[in-house]
């Protein structure tokens, strides 16, 4: 890829990835193209593994461990903000219990059908409110995901999902093929 291609392919990337700079962003790209990919596989199993993607971390970036562990913390305080619906810095048991209506099933012979549900935000509460306040904190929710990170996404999905991510890499494939 010639430097005009690269250049305006990492500036079309850069403003939709807000957390990666310009010159990340093209080291990226460099690296993606030297996996030598063809179009036509794009979507099977890429060559990276997560073991590999550390490692281009490490030696090319120069990141630690405690960066890449605040690159993930960045994406808990963007699933924090999704979850905390009325944007007050907490997230609160009726948050929870609106998040978490449709996580279980009804069965047609219970009195209280919500009493399944408000066992289930008083078990999150127990498992995630460090500070027993009654209510999530960010501080809260970045401790329990860093113990547990399947805990990121425990009221519902708030990360793009594959069929996004795909759409994404098409679209970026796309404005690198316009070039």
């Amino acid at each position: 890829m010639n430097r005009k291609k690269l250049q305006k392919l990492s500036d079309s990337l850069c403003k939709t990835a807000k957390h990666f700079n310009k010159f990340e962003v093209e080291c990226l790209i460099k690296l993606f193209n030297n996996l030598g990919v063809e179009p036509s596989e794009r979507h099977a199993v890429v060559g990276l593994d997560r073991n590999s993607f550390r490692n281009i971390l490490h030696v090319t970036f120069g990141m630690t461990d405690d960066m890449i562990m605040d690159r993930e913390i960045i994406l808990s305080k963007d699933c924090f903000d999704v979850y905390d619906l009325n944007s007050d810095g907490y997230v609160s048991r009726e948050e929870m219990f609106h998040m978490l209506k449709n996580s279980l099933l009804k069965q047609p012979s219970e009195e209280d059908p919500d009493e399944g549900i408000k066992d289930l935000v008083e078990i999150t509460l127990k498992k995630m409110d460090y500070d027993h306040d009654g209510k999530l904190s960010y501080a809260d929710f970045e401790k329990a995901v860093r113990e547990e990170n399947l805990l990121l996404e425990a009221f519902g999905p708030c990360l793009p999902d594959m069929k996004c991510a795909m759409a994404f890499e098409a679209q970026a494939f796309q404005d690198s093929s316009d070039l």
